[in-house]
């Protein structure tokens, strides 16, 4: 199982619009690529010192790294647009790629 991690933090000002937005649009059109077989939505509840906004993190689960790919390949350029598109500069997104070993 290969788990596609984004890390997002986000400025308070869009916070309550962001949230929403990733619950009723973007989560649902990632999933609907058929790449992933499921996902999780959490706002972290510790921060940094110096830290502002606040951070989310989603965790979509793909079967293997062909799906995480062919997401990547033909569907993450134009959804990471729409983001950008509706946000600007109110969030800063960091991307992982991990692999279930138990």
């Amino acid at each position: 199982m290969i788990i596609y991690n984004v890390t997002v933090n986000v400025e308070e000002e869009v916070c309550q619009l962001w949230e929403t937005w990733m619950k009723d649009k973007h989560i649902p059109e990632v999933m609907k690529t058929g790449m992933f077989i499921s996902y999780s939505f959490h706002k972290l509840l510790t921060r940094q010192d110096d830290e502002t906004g606040t951070t989310y993190v989603i965790q979509y689960s793909a079967p293997d790294m062909k799906h995480y790919e062919k997401y990547q390949q033909e569907f993450a350029p134009s959804l990471q647009a729409d983001a950008l598109k509706m946000f600007k500069d109110k969030f800063i997104a960091f991307r992982t790629v991990m692999e279930k070993i138990g």
